[in-house]
């Protein structure tokens, strides 16, 4: 007798039925199990359809699109969500995951979108999107210097709210304004203030999640581990962050900001070279970031270098301090502009003077392109052969280029343990590569990808080693995915992220989410897998096959009727 289809033998099939025929993945039989679901788990006057999008409705794809900033994850082909949920309350988040945990559906949890690999809202099974951007209230208290920040809200909205309460304080994190607040914290976001007061993690002082089990925890609740974990850990793994309480930063009133280019024409290798000495040691006031391009000008191929800088004081101080530290830059006043720490904000987000602030409560005003992103660290300075040879292979690429951004300062004083964020003292910078293009399909998204790879390879003697650290906010799935959801698969991209820090999420993640419900591409495991796979190998991990019980009878429809429309 032919022995009947088990499930793993069946997911090939349901995957490719899945990508072919997704508006009927939400079926009325998932769409109103979840909805009953949640209608006996939230308050009687809640109207649960309100927030429930399944494909039939008519703004589900506007719902969907509205926060992807890639557009590689935005084409016919990308897997769809069965269903999306856009939670009003902490309430209606606690009760989507306990429904969506029951029956059988994996959640994505976005909380602004610019998710660089989209493992926030594209899986390859069916999945559900905990939508967080209703849950944005900032409450500010002056008394203390503290904000209570709901993980919707986005970058943009923070300062503006910190703005209209005082002109000097801030929060020292991103500068693209429509980032989500609850990625960007829980993956140790940083900004320009980065080597003055550190990581956006580093003024955390309470949080706000809902675990697996649709508990509603703060600090005191969840215990020390898991508030360690979540700073910078990657919330994704452990649960849904629903707020931070954050401490503000003092601020001058008058900060000073400038931007520099030099071509290699115009003595761009020697002044690259000075910088990676002076800017992870110059004051702590000083942030200059610097960007490196491969153009063509007057019909010749060169390098061009960008220095965009801001220095928490005014201009009297930061010329001459360069002049003595950096004289290879050339700064003169001319080249500087004060204006309040607000205003600098609109400048690093490229908005023209005069801006308003108001702009930054704009959550859309982001072009959505093609893009791929990469990062490395770096520890010991690049030779000016070295730089040479580099510029070649650049000119060579053409279109691929990189961002170098300092550390030093108060990164170089807090340990490496402290929070999941391991890359601190002993990094003299870290690299974004960075490639953009405009053409849709496969061939130029393949020709892309392995321009980027080819430069982040010709780097490899100039970055750090064992492990070759990378940044988890600029997630690249190169670096390893999880397939069966194994300690040995995390363990590849684990470390890069986290250095030696990984064992200790994974113990977290062991103990908060045992059956691995909180998970993607590039999550934390539990232990318990590891210990599953080595003892069953070749079987479900319990997680899946729970997941796959409770689901069984829906993707049999879907599957069903998928075959049926294909026929």
């Amino acid at each position: 007798m032919t022995p009947p289809l088990s499930p793993p033998s069946l997911l090939p099939l349901l995957l490719v039925a899945f990508n072919i025929c997704f508006s009927l993945a939400a079926s009325n039989s998932v769409y109103e199990s979840f909805v009953q679901c949640l209608k006996t788990r939230s308050n009687s006057s809640d109207n649960i359809s309100d927030i429930v999008y399944s494909h039939s409705n008519a703004t589900y794809e506007t719902v969907l699109e509205q926060y992807i900033r890639n557009a590689r994850f935005n084409t016919s082909s990308t897997p769809k969500p069965v269903i999306i949920i856009t939670p009003l309350t902490e309430s209606h988040v606690s009760a989507a995951v306990i429904c969506s945990n029951n029956i059988g559906f994996q959640l994505r949890i976005r909380s602004g979108g610019h998710d660089f690999e989209g493992v926030s809202y594209v899986s390859d099974q069916p999945f559900f999107i905990l939508d967080m951007f209703n849950l944005r209230s900032i409450s500010i208290n002056m008394a203390d210097q503290s904000v209570w920040v709901q993980s919707g809200a986005t970058l943009g909205e923070l300062y503006y709210r910190i703005w209209e309460k005082s002109k000097v304080y801030g929060f020292p994190a991103g500068v693209c304004p429509t980032v989500g607040v609850g990625g960007h914290i829980s993956g140790a976001g940083y900004g320009n203030m980065v080597r003055k007061y550190g990581l956006s993690v580093d003024h955390v002082v309470d949080a706000k999640i809902v675990d697996v089990n649709g508990n509603i925890l703060d600090r005191k609740a969840m215990g020390e581990d898991l508030f360690w974990a979540i700073r910078g850990g990657g919330g994704a793994s452990f649960g849904v962050i629903l707020a931070f309480n954050i401490k503000l930063v003092d601020v001058p009133e008058t900060v000073t900001v400038f931007k520099l280019e030099r071509t290699l024409e115009q003595n761009a290798t020697d002044v690259i070279y000075k910088w990676q000495s002076v800017a992870p040691t110059t004051d702590d006031n000083l942030f200059m970031r610097m960007l490196v391009q491969p153009v063509t000008l007057n019909k010749q191929k060169t390098i061009k270098i960008s220095i965009m800088a801001l220095y928490l004081g005014d201009v009297n101080s930061v010329v001459p301090l360069l002049a003595e530290d950096f004289p290879e830059l050339g700064l003169v006043t001319e080249d500087c502009f004060e204006m309040s720490w607000i205003e600098s904000a609109l400048w690093w987000a490229s908005f023209g003077k005069g801006t308003s602030p108001t702009v930054l409560l704009d959550r859309e005003s982001y072009h959505v392109k093609f893009m791929k992103r990469k990062s490395d660290y770096v520890k010991t300075p690049i030779s000016k052969d070295g730089l040479q040879w580099l510029w070649k292979k650049m000119i060579e690429l053409e279109e691929p280029g990189l961002v170098f951004n300092p550390y030093g300062g108060k990164m170089n004083e807090i340990k490496e343990t402290d929070t999941p964020f391991p890359h601190r003292a002993g990094n003299l910078f870290k690299i974004q590569y960075s490639i953009n293009w405009k053409d849709m399909g496969i061939e130029a998204d393949k020709r892309s990808r392995s321009l980027v790879n080819r430069l982040h390879s010709y780097m490899t003697s100039f970055v750090s080693k064992n492990p070759r650290s990378a940044y988890l906010n600029y997630r690249d799935l190169d670096i390893g995915i999880t397939k069966n959801w194994s300690y040995q698969e995390g363990k590849v991209y684990g470390e890069s992220y986290f250095n030696g820090n990984f064992e200790r999420l994974v113990d977290v993640k062991t103990v908060v989410d045992p059956h691995n419900f909180f998970r993607n591409e590039q999550s934390i495991p539990p232990r318990t897998i590891k210990a599953w796979n080595e003892k069953n190998e070749g079987s479900i991990p319990p997680s899946t096959s729970k997941a796959w019980n409770k689901s069984k009878p829906y993707v049999m429809i879907i599957l069903f009727m998928a075959i049926g429309h294909i026929i």
